[in-house]
């Protein structure tokens, strides 16, 4: 499992590294102080799994995180146990009180899925099964794409429409679009890109356009030329 430290304490990291010591599966490919250098690190490395502090001079981990497109996974390190037992809480993310406990280390790797194989590069197409880790004013979490029903355009931010929330990323619609994988998200107009996994069904509308419905996210409509688009790519 290659991983990644990401700690502005050098200490914290080397006694992270004599922890790992005793983890035959974990190879560390790289250590960074603050997140700059975290991003260039993980850019070069490519890792399966990340250390990640919360509180680091400039931006935070879940900055970090936020600015990553398809997150590794990640087990945080900080000694911030009040703020951060309840960020995690909310995420479903596991992390680690410092002092690290070798206990606590060793249940915490064996929560982390072995990867099954390499992690996309930046340039890859993203599932639905891919995850973006999305913050919201004091809320953080793991969202796999395959739950966002739709994607609504609000300048530089992006809504998504989850089961349980809409909150907004900071990431154009087209941006998000670039990477998505076209079999599975449509976009259906300047504003709006729908998940199709979740459209029950359309209706005819003005102008030869079209009326989505979609299970848990507002009725979008259709353009004549995007839903034109849409019969093409369905065989309509």
């Amino acid at each position: 499992m290659r991983t990644l430290l990401i700690d502005d304490e050098r200490l914290a990291r080397r006694e992270l590294r004599r922890l790992l010591a005793q983890h035959p599966e974990v190879t560390i490919v790289g250590e960074a102080a603050h997140v700059a250098q975290a991003q260039a690190a993980i850019a070069e490395h490519r890792p399966d799994l990340l250390f990640l502090d919360v509180q680091m001079p400039g931006k935070t981990g879940f900055d970090l995180l936020a600015e990553l497109d398809a997150p590794p996974a990640v087990i945080f390190t900080t000694a911030y146990d009040q703020y951060a037992l309840q960020a995690f809480e909310v995420s479903a993310l596991d992390y680690l009180l410092k002092p690290i406990d070798p206990a606590r280390l060793a249940a915490a790797l064996a929560k982390v899925t072995p990867p099954t194989e390499p992690p996309p590069t930046a340039t890859d197409v993203l599932t639905s099964e891919d995850r973006v880790f999305v913050k919201d004013g004091q809320r953080y979490w793991f969202v796999r794409l395959s739950e966002v029903r739709l994607f609504e355009s609000e300048g530089n931010y992006t809504r998504l429409y989850l089961p349980d929330g809409k909150p907004l990323v900071y990431r154009s619609l087209s941006t998000l679009e670039a990477r998505l994988d076209p079999k599975a998200f449509f976009r259906a107009s300047r504003k709006h890109l729908l998940n199709l996994r979740w459209v029950t069904g359309f209706d005819s509308w003005f102008n030869g356009g079209l009326l989505a419905h979609l299970d848990g996210a507002p009725d979008v409509e259709l353009s004549r030329r995007q839903a034109q688009a849409f019969r093409e790519r369905m065989s309509l």
